[in-house]
């Protein structure tokens, strides 16, 4: 009976979970935009007709294999830097696919809550998809990973994002596959095929709008990629000859403006002697060479006993400048605000750290920085930096825009997550930023993926993996703005109330039509 019961429920949420799995292929590396376009209506119209706890099911185990399939390199984290037993680990990622699967359970379950027949009402679906997208990008610090409209980025859906941002596009593929479903219904085309008509009218126009003006104007850009392993970067005996090889790659590389160096590249704490001396050869040389350098360090104050993660500019502030312009806690700088769960802090830290290495983490105990800071400033340009994680909160992004915001400028150390598909994932999420603010991207990191993003969010140059290279390139830089850049913290807010207000008018026609027969 228990067999015939699980067979059964195999059956039931297999197909869910399997189409949930398919989805990592549309995410890069594979980048398969269509995937999405076609399990979405598959999915939605299986859900058509579910009723109660089964619509909630079905959203699980669509969600589990959905995470499961694309957040897997989180597995190597756990497994290679987490001093856990492989059944732990895998214990641990099937958790967090757990719990990241509720997010599009709930909306399934909101679907049938908010219908008065208590069945799937696919039709409220864009509502509820969007408000539990946005609860997974905000409870518990959030983590907006995969959200289907990265899926996007080299498709024609694209074109939406510097108007509706990554979120609108996820909300236009929900609509859009259930306009799909609901023209499959006899008696029920015309307005379904209305609303698809509408959809692409909205793409081909955004695909002739023009939203970043390029100025003529270019900079010189060296992205150095180190590839110093994980294991050996916080060794004591390392830090130095680390620091020494990412100045020797430099020293070749002077001829460009701005030079960038990854998250963490200088492993000494910042206000220690042996790495003030560090810095200022540093800064000494890329102003006698007129360049400069912005470069992740790790600063701590000894009095608060609390340690940032940021960045800081060495060398030339302003072109014109004739001394460096690092000096110790000085101003040009960025400090993360959005840290990284377990990696740079631990929630119920007292409890947890005990349990495992795995919460023992070098480096797990940071302080936060402001949610809004200054842009940093090298060869009179502003750049408006993230850190890491930070890339994927476009209303962080948003909140620090400004006027004179010329590039967005990202850093990252992806050697935890080795040869897995997470780097890729990171560099689709940098290149949608760019795409929805119309600002040149660099995305320099410790491993790979480093690379030269242009405002359309096209790869201009990137670096192979897993290699001890420069990267060297011309940014064009670019004026203008974009709708997105305005709307984009209240983005999801006003879609809802958008297409809750045309719910509700379609409805009250149809009422008023029914009394009038």
């Amino acid at each position: 009976m228990l067999s015939n019961v699980n067979l059964t429920t195999i059956k039931t949420y297999g197909q869910s979970f399997i189409l949930g799995l398919c989805l990592l292929f549309a995410y890069a590396p594979f980048s398969q935009w269509w995937i999405t376009l076609v399990i979405f209506p598959l999915w939605f119209y299986k859900l058509k007709s579910i009723a109660g706890k089964s619509a909630f099911n079905h959203g699980f185990y669509f969600g589990l294999g959905w995470f499961l399939a694309g957040l897997s390199w989180v597995y190597v984290c756990i497994d290679r830097f987490g001093g856990t037993p492989i059944v732990v680990s895998l214990l641990l990622m099937l958790m967090l696919a757990a719990y990241l699967a509720l997010f599009p359970a709930l909306a399934c379950y909101l679907s049938v809550k908010f219908n008065t027949k208590q069945q799937l009402n696919l039709f409220l679906l864009p509502i509820t998809w969007l408000l539990c997208e946005w609860l997974r990008a905000n409870l518990l610090t959030g983590f907006p990973w995969l959200s289907i409209g990265y899926s996007q980025i080299d498709g024609p859906l694209a074109a939406l994002a510097p108007i509706i941002g990554e979120i609108g596009i996820t909300f236009v593929i929900v609509l859009l596959s259930i306009l799909v479903v609901t023209l499959l219904q006899p008696l029920q085309r015309i307005k379904p095929a209305a609303g698809i008509t509408l959809i692409f009218a909205l793409v081909l126009w955004s695909n002739t709008q023009q939203w970043g003006i390029l100025t003529g104007k270019s900079i010189s850009t060296a992205l150095v990629q180190g590839n110093v392993e994980q294991e050996l970067k916080w060794e004591q005996d390392q830090q130095w000859p680390s620091m020494m090889k990412y100045l020797t790659l430099t020293k070749e590389n002077y001829d460009a403006d701005l030079i960038i160096w990854p998250e963490s590249a200088i492993t000494g704490i910042e206000p220690l002697v042996s790495t003030q001396e560090f810095l200022d050869i540093a800064n000494r040389s890329a102003t006698l060479n007129k360049s400069t350098i912005i470069t992740g360090i790790i600063n701590y104050n000894f009095e608060s006993r609390e340690s940032y993660n940021s960045l800081v500019v060495l060398g030339l502030k302003h072109k014109e400048d004739m001394e460096g312009s690092y000096y110790y806690n000085n101003s040009n700088r960025y400090y993360k605000n959005h840290l990284l769960p377990i990696g740079e802090f631990v929630p119920f830290g007292d409890l947890l750290r005990p349990l495992a290495p795995l919460f023992n983490l070098a480096q797990s105990s940071f302080s936060r920085g402001d949610y809004i800071q200054s842009n940093i400033v090298a060869q009179g340009l502003h750049l408006l930096p993230l850190i890491c994680f930070e890339i994927a909160f476009p209303e962080q992004l948003a909140a620090n825009f400004t006027n004179q915001t010329d590039m967005i400028l990202t850093v990252s150390n992806d050697a935890w997550f080795g040869d897995s598909h997470g780097p890729h994932q990171h560099l689709e999420i940098a290149r949608m930023r760019a795409l929805e603010f119309a600002r040149p991207v660099l995305r320099s990191t410790n491993n790979g993926v480093t690379a030269i993003i242009d405002h359309n969010g096209n790869i201009q140059q990137q670096l192979p993996q897993f290699q001890q290279l420069v990267l060297k390139g011309k940014v064009d830089l670019v004026r203008g703005s974009t709708p997105y850049q305005s709307i984009a913290p209240y983005i999801t807010w006003l879609l809802i109330a958008a297409y809750l207000s045309v719910y509700i008018i379609f409805h009250l026609l149809i009422i008023k039509r029914q009394d009038n027969k």
